[in-house]
């Protein structure tokens, strides 16, 4: 599978900032400058696609969203992206940026953590339409690529407010403080995945007690701890198991960081019904494209199950 970093560090529009923009007669690559890449790769950027007219699908991790007029899908680094065939027609934007791009922005936006679990946003309509000014006005920036990056920054910060604000009004409920502390929570999982950080360790570092971050990350996503760490380290495995990044459970086990391949064996069986071998067989003997997205449900229940509660 190909490196969607270099991909993207080759196609950036701008001199400066590590952002490229798609849109119907703007930034498309040629057919043979987008050969060596595979459709399907593992982003290494965020990724958002806005539709304004006609209709499109989206996969991401094996699950795909229909996409309507006024709705934009978002995919988030390390997850999986298959590229959609182009639809005649359509009216859309695909906008992909890096983190150091993201780094240079005024505050952080909680929706990027996804933890309500829904990749998916619909704008009301007066939304919609500012959603679309503020691409427009971003396509006119990178048609040059040594457009003051200040200019950039603004309309990316006032699209990521537009978004912020319509994914939690979906569940009728602000960012508050909990749920910072909860993203928090997330942020050091993803950043210490591998290690298998303990309750102790993750409570010590967001300066709560164990006993507050169990019933914090209960409340939403509906998971202790452990089960969430648990069940975002099978959803990493099946992520490279699927894609071929490993053809050895063995190896894929200590590169998750377990010591016993067995005990990983026993705890993939766990959580997703079958075996990682099994899993992988499945895989080399019927093709990827057999592998329903049934079978990877079970990686929606940990760290992308998150779910706000009254």
């Amino acid at each position: 599978m190909a490196s969607s970093d270099s991909l993207f560090r080759a196609l950036s529009q701008h001199q400066n900032l590590p952002i490229r923009l798609v849109a119907p007669g703007f930034g498309h690559v040629s057919p043979e400058a987008a050969a060596p890449y595979a459709a399907t790769h593992r982003l290494s950027y965020y990724f958002f696609f806005f539709l304004w007219e006609g209709a499109a699908e989206l996969k991401v991790d094996l699950e795909t969203f229909a996409v309507a007029p006024q709705e934009l899908v978002f995919a988030l680094p390390h997850q999986v992206r298959q590229v959609p065939a182009p639809t005649p027609g359509n009216g859309y934007y695909k906008l992909g940026l890096q983190q150091a791009c993201l780094a240079r922005l005024p505050r952080h936006y909680p929706f990027l953590l996804n933890p309500l679990n829904q990749q998916k946003i619909r704008f009301t309509a007066p939304a919609a339409a500012r959603v679309s000014a503020i691409f427009g006005l971003l396509t006119g920036l990178l048609r040059t690529p040594d457009a003051h990056p200040e200019l950039i920054l603004v309309q990316l910060h006032s699209l990521f407010t537009e978004i912020d604000v319509a994914y939690f009004a979906a569940a009728e409920k602000p960012a508050d403080e909990r749920l910072t502390k909860y993203l928090q929570f997330g942020v050091f999982v993803e950043d210490n995945l591998t290690e298998h950080p303990t309750v102790g360790q993750i409570a010590a570092e967001l300066a709560v007690s164990p006993d507050s971050l169990c019933q914090l990350v209960k409340h939403y996503a509906g998971l202790s701890p452990k089960e969430f760490i648990t069940n975002r380290l099978m959803l990493e495995a099946q992520r490279r198991l699927y894609y071929g990044e490993w053809t050895s459970v063995k190896e894929l086990a200590f590169e998750l960081g377990f010591h016993d391949p067995a005990y990983f064996s026993r705890l993939f069986k766990k959580v997703t019904g079958q075996t990682a071998a099994t899993f992988l067989g499945l895989i080399n003997q019927q093709g990827k494209t057999s592998v329903s997205a049934h079978q990877l449900a079970t990686d929606k229940v940990g760290a992308h199950h998150a779910r706000v509660t009254n």
